[in-house]
């Protein structure tokens, strides 16, 4: 059996299928204090001056509002907007630039928001912009997401010019129903030949994002949409699950809860959606991730060299991650660094201060020893202790024993195997990695106030 096959069996992901972080950071998102302060976050540039910079932009401008979306988004039809964001942005870029004079750029990323809903001259700036203050390597990873219902064609060409080579689309489901649903319509033809061109452009990698749990979904017409992505063929795929919480996200009251599928045939979905990617060929690489055996991300899961952070997985782990614009994160040395979140709040901070750091956190050296511990279960469903003893100077079994406590159900559930030398988590509980590294989550223990966050499965 390979070290990335899945056993899907039902009565454990009933069992295990509570609410849990998704573990992009460890700790947590929810540990960031506003206590943290610029001057931890330029001392945090120093610690390791040799890595790698990742650049993430945020882009937070949306043409139309999609029902189930959770992300820090503006939607807006006046582009002057994105003019005035860009303004204020370059104020940010110089600031922060200036404290990684010496760092070498091997990963660009745009996110949002929908960052195609810049125009041609807009991408232009903004590229150029980077490039003038940040060190690019000649061969940067740069990629961004895009809306497939508001780009024209001939946008991947420009964008390819301006050294693009990896794209993302939102494509979330081929149903109509289901699209007007959650007030996301888009041209079926349109989407195939995006990936045609991109795929002519030289783009090195496609990634669709697909969500279940929509309204309106079935096991039947999520089978139609898996049919069509097999013939789109992209490099990754995405198949996230819909979180509804419409308490926290305003646009969700739109969706009724009536038209949601039901949690069984939620299961039903992803288990088909499973067997038919990896029917088709995807590696399994964790989570909601799939990807071709001939891809860098499978190949540095196999290699051993596959990491995690704000963006998902990567291969880029041994970078310093700078996020800019309003809401991005940053993971710079040994602490976690985020931007205001509300837009005007953000524009005043940079016009005040050159950046807008609204909170952060300086991991201990507990936290890191705890991060490389459920970084290395969530990346390679494995973990040596001789490794984390040798990193960090524990004795593991001594250090953890609480938390192996808390594992042992899991193992006789039959999700892990506890070695003498290490933990293997097994094809039945891959699905369920986010429930085994919860077992070394010491701020999750402490929690006693309620807190949401989304369904494991």
């Amino acid at each position: 059996m390979s070290a990335q096959a899945i056993e899907w069996d039902m009565a454990m992901i009933q069992k295990y299928n509570y609410s849990g972080p998704r573990y992009t950071s460890y700790p947590t998102a929810l540990e960031f204090s506003p206590e943290y302060s610029n001057d931890a976050f330029e001392q945090a540039t120093t610690r390791f001056p040799e890595r790698h910079l990742s650049l993430y932009v945020h882009i937070p401008f949306c043409h139309r509002l999609c029902y189930f979306c959770g992300c820090n988004k503006l939607v807006t039809r006046q582009q002057h907007k994105a003019e005035e964001y860009l303004s204020v942005l370059e104020k940010e870029i110089v600031h922060r630039a200036s404290l990684f004079a010496d760092r070498q750029v091997s990963q660009l990323h745009w996110g949002g928001g929908t960052p195609t809903y810049l125009n041609k001259s807009q991408i232009s700036r903004l590229v150029a912009l980077l490039r003038k203050h940040f060190n690019f390597m000649p061969n940067i990873e740069m990629s961004l997401e895009l809306d497939p219902r508001e780009i024209e064609l001939d946008v991947l060409d420009h964008l390819r010019l301006e050294g693009f080579n990896r794209l993302s689309m939102g494509v979330q489901d081929f149903n109509k129903e289901v699209q007007q649903k959650v007030n996301r319509v888009q041209d079926e033809e349109f989407i195939f030949a995006l990936v045609e061109r991109a795929k002519a452009l030289g783009f090195s990698s496609t990634n669709i994002d697909l969500i279940y749990g929509l309204p309106k979904q079935t096991p039947e017409s999520f089978a139609l949409t898996l049919r069509r992505v097999a013939e789109l063929n992209p490099d990754r795929l995405s198949v996230f699950n819909y979180a509804h919480m419409p308490t926290l996200f305003a646009a969700q009251r739109k969706i009724k809860e009536a038209d949601l599928p039901s949690a069984e045939d939620r299961l039903r979905i992803l288990q088909q959606s499973i067997a038919s990617l990896t029917e088709s060929g995807y590696q399994f690489i964790g989570m909601d991730h799939f990807a071709r055996p001939q891809d860098e991300l499978a190949i540095a899961q196999r290699n051993g060299e596959l990491h995690r952070n704000f963006q998902g997985y990567t291969t880029q782990g041994e970078s310093d991650l700078l996020g800019l614009g309003v809401s991005a994160i940053s993971t710079i040395g040994d602490t976690y660094a985020q931007n205001e979140k509300d837009l005007k709040t953000y524009y005043a901070q940079v016009e005040a201060n050159g950046h807008a750091l609204w909170r952060g956190l300086r991991m201990t050296d507990e936290d890191c020893l705890r991060r490389d511990v459920i970084k290395s279960l969530i990346c390679h469903f494995a973990l040596d202790f001789a490794e984390i003893e040798q990193s960090h100077g524990v004795s593991f079994r001594d250090y953890f024993a609480e938390d192996l406590a808390l594992l042992a159900p899991l193992a006789q559930d039959g999700l892990v195997d506890i070695g003498d030398n290490g933990i293997v988590v097994t094809p039945k509980g891959r699905l369920l990695v986010r429930n085994i590294c919860m077992c070394f989550d010491s701020y999750l223990r402490q929690q006693v106030r309620q807190r949401q966050f989304s369904r494991v499965i």
